[in-house]
């Protein structure tokens, strides 16, 4: 092969005889919204800086009122919050060059697949990314493995009553009931997270229980049924019930286990999303190839802000 040279890693007039490289960046965005599940449930922080930056997020402690007395003056409260470090080191992108044969020829149909194809190449990594750090909830190890494999996540219980650790060594993975529900909300409610900004994030394995818990199917606990977001597919406790097929795999060795899926249930200040450069679409002209390269990236970092305002819980995959 001639030196420099890209294999097939191009489109031709065979391999995209319906494209056109117009409105990309549009596409791209909304293909990426469209597709973002996690990271619109997270807080978001916008910075403008560049990769490497490292952020420090304030994370103060709740304080309490005090008693005012006549003629006295009034008590400050102590300051005791501690920060955050989140790093800006994740740059991903999605590129891809059309031919100027291919571009002559081509319609606009496989142009839409090919940017609703970048958004959702970028939404998959930023909510995978996001999804990794659910590990960690609860004082978990990320990466753990064996007897630390999701060690601080739960499923439900022999009785299907309430809920039990998830045991990374020999799962004990069950399908999730409505106590089960109600018991993991009791733990988020146990440590004081706010009630407003909950959201639970289901594999698709889960829906299918979901459907057979009467409060999630009876229309006042679903509401209206609208899909507000992306990915919503109703309410639970008054909680926001999300699908998405990104979530983690327990990973255990030992088969059938192996296929476990992980869920979480959290307050939007369990985890932080800090975009440097939210999608980015630009395109130039390479000659050498006679044609152009587009590409789409983004620039962001992840962190957990408040380790105890979310938990995982794992059900199995079959």
């Amino acid at each position: 092969m001639a030196s420099g040279a890209i294999g097939t890693n191009h489109q031709t007039v065979t391999t995209a005889a319906d494209f056109i490289p117009e409105l990309w960046s549009d596409e791209v965005i909304a293909g990426y919204k469209k597709n973002l599940v996690v990271g619109n449930l997270v807080s978001k922080i916008a910075h403008k800086g560049k990769k490497g930056d490292t952020i420090h997020i304030p994370k103060p402690t709740r304080g309490s009122a005090t008693a005012k007395s006549a003629n006295t003056a009034v008590s400050i409260q102590s300051d005791t919050h501690s920060k955050v470090d989140l790093s800006i080191n994740k740059h991903y992108e999605y590129s891809v060059l059309i031919e100027d044969i291919t571009e002559v020829q081509a319609l606009n149909s496989l142009r839409r697949f090919y940017t609703d194809d970048a958004g959702y190449a970028l939404a998959t990594q930023v909510d995978t990314d996001l999804f990794t750090l659910t590990e960690a909830l609860q004082s978990g190890t990320v990466g753990g493995t064996g007897a630390n494999s999701w060690e601080t996540a739960w499923t439900t219980d022999s009785a299907g009553t309430g809920i039990e650790l998830y045991t990374g060594n020999a799962s004990n993975a069950r399908d999730i009931t409505d106590a089960a529900i109600r018991a993991l909300i009791l733990k988020l409610d146990n440590a004081d997270v706010p009630m407003d900004n909950r959201s639970m994030i289901i594999p698709p394995i889960c829906a299918n229980d979901l459907l057979g818990i009467n409060r999630f199917t009876e229309q006042q606990y679903i509401g209206s049924g609208d899909a507000i977001r992306t990915g919503k597919i109703g309410m639970i406790y008054g909680i926001d019930v999300f699908i998405s097929s990104n979530c983690p795999t327990a990973s255990l060795s030992t088969a059938p286990y192996n296929t476990d899926r992980v869920g979480v249930l959290m307050h939007k200040d369990a985890l932080a999303l800090v975009e440097q450069m939210s999608v980015r679409s630009q395109t130039q002209y390479k000659q050498e190839y006679l044609g152009d390269l587009f590409t789409s990236d983004t620039i962001y970092g992840v962190g957990e802000l408040r380790n105890d305002a979310g938990i995982a819980f794992v059900v199995p995959a079959t």
